[in-house]
């Protein structure tokens, strides 16, 4: 639901059209006739992240970043290294 009134009655009523504004209301305030202001609720973000949430959950093999075997290099990939070029992100370097 919105309400509407104007600044004086805002001013004058401050406290409990904050109440209002925090159970979900909307407050529209209005200058001469003439909407000036709108007073909605804050909506909190999901609650800050945490790192380190998942120790024992996730495993890391000891040899994560040893080279891969030769049966799962693509052929491609092997032309590619003899012809001694590295394609990175699609360039040749």
């Amino acid at each position: 639901m919105s309400l509407k009134g104007n600044v004086h009655e805002a001013k004058t009523q401050f406290s409990k059209l904050l109440k209002r504004v925090g159970n979900g209301e909307e407050v529209m305030i209005s200058k001469a006739g003439k909407p000036v202001a709108r007073l909605i609720a804050i909506n909190e973000g999901p609650a800050q992240r945490i790192a380190g949430g998942a120790e024992d959950k996730v495993s890391i093999a000891k040899d994560f970043d040893a080279p891969l075997p030769e049966s799962l290099i693509a052929p491609t990939d092997r032309a590619i290294e003899s012809q001694g070029q590295v394609k990175v992100l699609g360039f040749h370097t």
